[in-house]
């Protein structure tokens, strides 16, 4: 193996603290006013208006600039694969959310469209998504259930339900939540709130989304086996259902089974026939749309439902439906469901945008997806469309067939109006089971995420536990409160981090002034007389008090024990000088009445001397320097805490010294009242050596010139 090439790193200068750094680097006190950043935002120019214009409405931008003959080829293959898709899947999505299928097709065409105007991502498909409609179908169910709308059968002597009503009113539910969510997602646009994405960490999506695939697949199995449980609301409903589910298994449909079973399996069989043509096909064969289409055809030649009982889908009106003012009155009852909503949609949508946005080297603007899934959701939820997302298996198709902008996604929406306005009502006798095949097969790539669990389990533990809790949460609490508990434990582990971070003491690796932690590190020796210790989180009111003690324990000095000997000792110095003070007074008056009776006899003057041993304890360090270079920001309590520990341990003649680069943190410290008249910022260092060299400058020549020579790299 060739040896590392060597370079010489040899640095001259003196050692600097931080009010000699201010000095050198002419640092800056002067700061923009809140007036001067009120008056900026709120000034008015025409490059001002256009940049915003082109930041708000990003079609603007791109489109002008669009190639043809780059671009025109790969979007219109890709769109028209897309849109095939987005068929089957907007139907099947439909039942998910319990509203007829016809508006799953509603929901693959305005979305799409207002995203093509506001969104930034390239690649992304937004549509129809199995995690999002299976939560609006729990608000739909919860607020609309069949029972609500069972009337008296007088010619059968038995309660039917009103479909037409019921249907009606589960859409009007439906569009009302979507509308909210994106006034929500809107909203949190407004205020640039797309940080939150950052609350939903990797494991936490994909154990969410694993949790409500269950949610997905337990809430199709009544199309599969042709039964028809009652929908339960409320934590563990999940449980109720499939007991329901078991019970109810003896009056399955055999029709409908089969019907299931051989979409099942066909699908299937497709799927890895794509898989294995993938590489020869410049595009995937649209198998789900062949298994439509089959099924559609046999259920109407057949008969299916008359003769088998088999439930289709009815009937699909052709055309688009006119805008309807969402339900104002149920505003309050799905306000958290919207919340929710706008949440997972987003945190879907930003975390697969910004995977393209990688892998093609460009940026997706995380505030401005908001505004575009918030307009898309809003204004769709006007025209009775459910929420909507971004699907990953459509992204992949949208991207592999070669889409290059969301000009894809706007010819996706075309197929689908093409569809609704034309062809829709013939696919009125298509069974329910195949949709449900549909869905169960899609959901493949998703039950796939079960194997993070032993991947998470050899790299991060904390993460796995996130990962298993988000699940067990989603499924006991159903998908939304499921997210809120998931979120809150996850903010927990970050609590919990930081609460029990990882206390070191730092030695010098020979030859370097570099320093690293002494149990780690077999070769890094500590500075004699010199202790250097390192948290490695923030220091806030948190563990502000496990800092101290974790000070005394890695220094092995009881500061408590240490003081409460000196006080003692003080008082007792005291008293015993109190009670000399007495006893030489008392000799004195003696003496002067002694040499009145005695004038010229001698008297020796006995008063006791107390010595006073000041010379430091040699078990102790001469100084401690606290590495805050770690540390990201000080509350007040991190400070005062600092202040104790400068305070106490002074107490017993040990200098202690800072370490920190971080401007926040020493604004944080100067904010903090820890410098002072008495307290300079020549106790703070930028680095541990300039720190290190610092301390040991206060020993004499010949205790310097050993040690220095220990050191290895001189300033």
């Amino acid at each position: 193996m060739e040896e590392r090439r060597r370079l010489t790193y040899k640095i001259n200068r003196e050692f600097l603290d931080e009010g000699t750094l201010d000095e050198m680097g002419g640092r800056s006190n002067s700061k923009t006013s809140l007036r001067d950043k009120m008056k900026d935002s709120l000034s008015c120019s025409g490059s001002k208006v256009k940049s915003c214009l082109l930041k708000t409405i990003p079609v603007a931008s791109w489109l002008p600039r669009y190639s043809f003959r780059d671009n025109a080829l790969g979007d219109l293959v890709s769109g028209i694969s897309v849109g095939i898709m987005q068929l089957p899947q907007g139907m099947a999505y439909a039942l998910l959310s319990s509203v007829p299928p016809v508006f799953g097709l509603y929901s693959s065409f305005y979305p799409v469209l207002i995203y093509f105007i506001f969104g930034t991502s390239r690649h992304i498909s937004v549509g129809t998504y199995a995690v999002m409609s299976v939560m609006i179908g729990g608000v739909v169910d919860q607020l609309a259930p069949d029972s609500n709308f069972e009337i008296w059968n007088n010619v059968t002597n038995s309660s039917i339900i009103d479909t037409v009503a019921r249907d009606k009113e589960r859409v009007q539910i439906a569009a009302t939540v979507t509308f909210m969510s994106g006034l929500f997602q809107i909203l949190l646009g407004l205020i640039k709130f797309g940080f939150v994405v950052t609350y939903l960490s990797e494991p936490l999506v994909r154990g969410y989304t694993t949790g409500a695939a269950i949610h997905v697949i337990v809430s199709q199995l009544k199309y599969t086996f042709g039964i028809s449980p009652k929908r339960h609301t409320g934590p563990v409903s999940l449980i109720y259902t499939v007991l329901e589910i078991c019970y109810l298994l003896p009056k399955t449909n055999i029709g409908t089974l089969v019907v299931s079973i051989v979409s099942i399996v066909c699908l299937i069989l497709a799927k890895e026939l794509n898989a294995y043509l993938g590489k020869k096909l410049p595009v995937p064969l649209p198998m789900e749309l062949f298994a439509v289409v089959i099924a559609t055809v046999i259920s109407w030649q057949v008969n299916l439902e008359e003769r088998y009982g088999v439930a289709v889908v009815g009937e699909i009106p052709s055309g688009l439906q006119p805008p309807a003012v969402p339900a104002s009155s149920i505003f309050v009852q799905i306000i958290g469901n919207a919340f929710a909503l706008s949440v997972v949609g987003y945190g879907i949508a930003i975390s697969l945008g910004r995977i393209f946005a990688l892998k093609y080297g460009y940026k997706v603007d995380s505030n401005q997806e908001l505004l575009a899934l918030g307009l898309s959701n809003s204004i769709g939820g006007l025209f009775q469309c459910f929420a909507v997302s971004c699907s990953m298996s459509r992204s992949m198709v949208q991207e592999s067939t070669g889409g290059k902008t969301q000009v894809a996604g706007a010819v996706s929406a075309v197929v689908i109006l093409f569809i609704t306005l034309w062809i829709g009502s013939l696919f009125e006798d298509l069974p329910k089971a195949v949709l449900a095949a549909i869905i169960f097969v899609n959901l493949h790539g998703i039950m796939k995420q079960f194997l993070d669990i032993p991947a998470l389990w050899k790299t991060n533990k904390v993460d796995m536990l996130v990962w298993v809790v988000t699940f067990i949460l989603t499924l006991v609490l159903n998908p939304d409160f499921g997210l809120l508990g998931a979120i809150a434990f996850s903010l927990l582990t970050v609590i919990f981090r930081t609460q029990l971070p990882k206390y070191s003491l730092l030695g010098q690796l020979p030859g370097t002034d570099i320093y690293k932690p002494v149990e780690d590190y077999t070769q890094a020796k500590q500075v004699p007389g010199i202790l250097i210790f390192r948290s490695s989180a923030t220091l806030y009111f948190a563990n502000a008090e496990m800092y101290q003690e974790a000070l005394g324990e890695k220094s092995g000095i009881d500061i408590t024990k240490i003081l409460s000997r000196k006080k003692k000792l003080e008082a007792k110095r005291k008293r015993h000088e109190k009670k000399m003070a007495k006893k030489a007074k008392k000799q004195l008056k003696k003496q002067r009445i002694d040499m009145q009776e005695e004038p010229n006899s001698e008297h020796q003057n006995d008063i006791a001397i107390i010595d006073v041993d000041n010379a430091p304890d040699p078990s102790l360090p001469r100084a401690i320097i606290l590495d805050l270079s770690p540390v990201n920001f000080l509350d007040t309590v991190g400070v005062k805490t600092i202040k104790s520990i400068r305070r106490d341990y002074g107490e017993i003649d040990i200098e202690v010294v800072l370490t920190c680069c971080q401007s926040g943190v020493v604004e944080n410290l100067q904010r903090g009242g820890l410098f002072n008249d008495k307290v300079t910022k020549s106790c703070l260092f930028n680095t541990i050596h300039d720190a290190v060299l610092y301390c040991q400058s206060g020993k004499t020549m010949c205790q310097n010139d050993e040690e220095e020579e220990m050191n290895g790299t001189h300033f």
